[in-house]
């Protein structure tokens, strides 16, 4: 017996969440298999091994793929299931198993946090289209997002934690946070969105597709997945907001703010006097000038 979309391939890095998620795989392999669900498991070895892995599946024929772990193996996943603006293959699914260090991508779909639970949610056929986000950095190389993508203070921030190594866990950003705000630097940044220019001094552009980020934070509200368009803050005023707000940051609860620019656009351009830091789904890409776009109903979620 198998999901009406065929055996699952669960995609997972198992040194992820300082070995969560290799600790996590047993339980969710015993769920799917109480459930008479068909699948294998691809553990990655190295970065960028998740994208090689949904793509190869796909061309395999393969077509209900799982992440495995957090933000960042959604990221990859994702990456592999899109190409050339569009799917890769229109009917594949994907489905997320929230497990690690987090995943901030499943709260705006009311998915469970917890592997087991999320693992029981694989089964039948109930599945949501969404949009996916794109960002070609000063590289010029465009890559896809599905979540949340930053330049600025985000991106620096990002950065940072990743160099903290893996003992804090979950706290990597916060501590990431606290390490950069001091010596981190506003700049005079343009806007092009949708062909209506903008100019600020800002710490900190916002590009959302989804509402969470940073382990929990409802940064973007507003944002929905399906509606074809990216919800874009843009954070003006001086950089003690992004810690005055933060409790309210949490619950959504921060718009209208005088100090955050809120704009909605299907295609937009930033560029800064002092080159930004880029982030998408909490991984460093690139630098400003960056553009972003959107690949609408890119994605068929498992809900």
């Amino acid at each position: 017996m198998t999901s009406p979309f065929g055996p699952l391939v669960l995609i997972a890095n198992p040194n992820a969440g300082r070995g969560a998620v290799a600790s996590a795989l047993p339980r969710i392999e015993g769920v799917l298999t109480g459930q008479n669900l068909a699948y294998r498991v691809v553990r990655t070895t190295h970065p960028g091994h998740a994208t090689e892995a949904a793509r190869q599946a796909l061309d395999d024929g393969e077509r209900y793929l799982v992440a495995v772990g957090g933000d960042g193996t959604v990221h990859e996943v994702v990456n592999g299931m899109v190409e050339n603006g569009g799917p890769a293959a229109a009917d594949a699914v994907l489905g997320v198993v929230a497990a690690g260090s987090g995943c901030d991508f499943v709260r705006s779909f009311g998915l469970p946090q917890d592997a087991a639970q999320a693992a029981a949610r694989l089964a039948g056929d109930r599945v949501r289209t969404i949009d996916v986000g794109t960002v070609t950095c000063a590289d010029g190389i465009t890559r896809c997002f599905v979540n949340i993508a930053e330049a600025g203070l985000g991106g620096a921030v990002v950065a940072r934690a990743a160099n903290l190594g893996k003992l804090l866990g979950g706290a990597r950003y916060a501590a990431g946070f606290w390490l950069t705000l001091p010596r981190f630097r506003p700049a005079a940044v343009r806007l092009d969105a949708d062909g209506q220019y903008h100019a600020w001094r800002a710490y900190n552009v916002v590009v959302a597709n989804c509402r969470f980020y940073g382990g929990g934070m409802q940064i973007s509200p507003n944002s929905d997945p399906g509606d074809c368009l990216l919800d874009i803050l843009v954070m003006t005023g001086p950089k003690s907001d992004s810690f005055t707000t933060l409790p309210k940051v949490y619950k959504g609860a921060h718009l209208p703010h005088r100090n955050i620019a809120e704009l909605q656009a299907a295609q937009l351009s930033i560029e800064a006097d002092t080159p930004f830091l880029v982030e998408a789904d909490g991984e460093v890409l690139g630098t400003t000038p960056a553009s972003f776009g959107i690949i609408p109903g890119a994605i068929r979620l498992k809900v």
